[in-house]
């Protein structure tokens, strides 16, 4: 059965913002539009998630990667989603 309840959620706090997340943003939104994801995921802007030491940070539901940026966005993107694609 495939998970149709997958939130992405993308630090805005100023950090994470600084060091480049409104290019990750737009990496997000484009990958997703693209593939033709945008139904099955949504995508939500937090103030912080409290990893500032390490940010950029995204969350996939409840997994946190953390030195994110538009380079390497994606390919966490799909390898949440590999791994939970029989879930």
């Amino acid at each position: 059965m495939e998970d149709t309840s997958i939130e992405i959620t993308i630090c805005l706090g100023s950090s994470c913002f600084a060091r480049g997340n409104k290019k990750t943003l737009e990496a997000i939104q484009s990958f997703l539009r693209e593939s033709g994801l945008s139904s099955r995921i949504s995508l939500a802007g937090s103030h912080c998630l409290g990893k500032c030491v390490n940010g950029p940070v995204i969350k996939i539901n409840n997994t946190f990667y953390t030195n994110v940026d538009e380079s390497n966005v994606v390919g966490y993107i799909e390898a949440y989603l590999e791994m939970h694609r029989n879930v």
